[in-house]
């Protein structure tokens, strides 16, 4: 099977394929869908382009084999256009039609399906019309496979290239449709064991086919498994390469490069080889089906078990519905009738609760809540379905021997600011290494100097800066002036620095 490439497109490419199905959610979808039908019949006569006309016609045909056909009296070309503004089919305007100039000028457009639009509309009515009995596992399948393996070995020994690329092309689809049917075939069988605890009957009316199938199945594949394992090798001991080369050369989409279909072909192939080529590592997709059948066949008998002794006791789930739908109808009143279901089904009240964000700008409103960001719920809002207050002001606590602990430190760091201060002044800021409390007096006194500073006909003056009674210059000079401090050296190119006390 090829690899899928639905899983390459981006999300604007998911968005408008999506767009397709736009008449499925549409209030009148059924007449969207019988429009589609007329057009579909229309299609299989060789009609590709048709008028709102043509599809009127079918439908009214369509209308007397089939009772519920819908055939709109009018709207049908509005209709036909909103399908074409989904892309479900393309308009075309056809002059040809057009009988006169006032046909001419009304547009007379003609339809026809797009090839994404047919292949959506060809997915609506496979879902439609799928049946629950179709589904199976193909025993028979492994035999034709197996020949088909060999022969294609054969052709490329002989160098047969239309018949390499006919036999690998049946192997291909073999291998889609069996793939499609041990899905479909896992999931119903899901279903039916998770359905059928209510009404048993179905399931006991089938178990036996049912575990006959699959235990056949199964001895099928082990039977046929090892054979398939060497036809796969055998295939490519004739040669791969040249194998996917003759199937790309005769294969016949003229839509796709030759490189593009070798690289398909090539996709193909390891599809098929991963079915039933071991290569020791991990087991084959035919080894995991197998796996999956076991699996299914446990959960069958595990079920037939369960509503065997069910139905020798006589107590299951429709026999506990029964009793409570009695109960229920016997109640008092409808209170209690609703109380007795809650309590039975655990039914709670629902309780929705929102809030606005902080920010609402921030948020596109085209974005749906399950994209939104979330935000916060109060407490109060949550228990009590009150949005949450202030409340009373709470009275102010006084603790005065902490207040006195904070002033006495305030006052402490002060005195030691104002005799580093004054040593700074006294001993000035060169020869010597500053700690962090001169540094950080310095750095202060320096950037009232610099912010204080001004320049006069182009050229720096000198500034100057003062904390309490410290005094600070910074003269133009041409060397310059470092600082060294316990923490590295301050550098002040261009800028003499003096310290000084006021009145000095």
């Amino acid at each position: 099977m090829a690899e899928r490439t639905a899983l390459d497109l981006d999300a604007l490419a998911v968005s408008d394929r999506f767009q397709l199905f736009n008449f499925t959610r549409r209030d009148d979808h059924i007449t969207y869908l019988w429009i589609l039908r007329a057009m579909d019949r229309l299609r299989e006569v060789h009609q590709v382009q048709v008028g709102a006309e043509d599809v009127a016609a079918a439908l009214s045909e369509l209308a007397r084999v089939h009772p519920d056909v819908t055939v709109p009296e009018r709207g049908l070309r509005h209709r036909l256009d909103e399908l074409a503004a989904d892309g479900v089919v393309h308009r075309l305007d056809d002059a040809s039609r057009a009988g006169d100039l006032a046909s001419y000028r009304n547009r007379q457009s003609v339809y026809q399906f797009s090839e994404l639009g047919y292949r959506v509309y060809q997915a609506v009515e496979s879902v439609l019309g799928a049946r629950v009995e179709d589904v199976n596992l193909s025993r028979l399948v492994f035999s034709d496979v197996l020949d088909d393996l060999r022969s294609l070995a054969e052709a490329n020994r002989t160098g047969q290239a239309e018949d390499v690329y006919r036999r690998l092309s049946r192997v291909d689809a073999v291998m889609e449709d069996m793939g499609q049917r041990s899905a479909r075939f896992h999931v119903t069988l899901g279903e039916i064991l998770r359905s059928t605890e209510a009404s048993p009957d179905t399931f006991l009316r089938y178990k036996n086919a049912l575990l006959v199938h699959m235990s056949d199945f199964m001895a099928e594949l082990d039977r046929y498994l090892p054979r398939l394992d060497r036809a796969v090798h055998e295939v490519e001991a004739t040669g791969l390469a040249t194998l996917l080369s003759r199937a790309a050369d005769a294969d016949e989409r003229v839509f796709m490069a030759r490189e593009e279909r070798l690289v398909d072909w090539r996709r193909r192939w390891t599809a098929v080889r991963a079915w039933f080529a071991s290569d020791g590592t991990a087991p084959t997709r035919a080894a995991e089906l197998g796996s999956a059948t076991r699996s299914a066949v446990s959960g069958v008998i595990a079920l037939l078990r369960q509503i065997t002794e069910a139905q020798r006791g006589g107590v299951n789930r429709s026999t506990q519905l029964r009793h409570l739908a009695e109960w229920v109808f016997n109640t008092p009143d409808e209170g209690a009738a609703h109380a007795l279901m809650g309590a039975a089904f655990n039914v709670r009240s629902a309780r929705h609760l929102g809030a606005a964000h902080d920010d609402d700008e921030q948020i596109p409103p085209t974005t749906t809540w399950w994209d939104a960001p979330g935000v916060e719920v109060s407490v109060t809002l949550f228990r009590s379905d009150r949005a949450p207050s202030a409340g009373v002001p709470k009275p102010v606590r006084r603790n005065p021997g902490a207040r006195s602990e904070l002033r006495r430190r305030q006052a402490e760091e002060r005195a030691a600011e104002r005799r580093a201060a004054e040593a700074l002044a006294a001993d000035g800021a060169h020869g010597r290494v500053l700690d962090e409390t001169d540094t950080r007096i310095l750095l202060r006194l320096v950037t009232r100097a610099l912010e204080s500073r001004s320049v006069v006909a182009g050229r720096l003056r000198s500034a100057t800066g003062a904390d309490g009674d410290t005094l600070v210059r910074l003269v133009p000079s041409d060397h310059g002036s470092t600082v060294r401090t316990t923490q590295g050296s301050i550098h002040l190119p261009g800028l003499r620095l003096e310290l000084a006390t006021k009145g000095t």
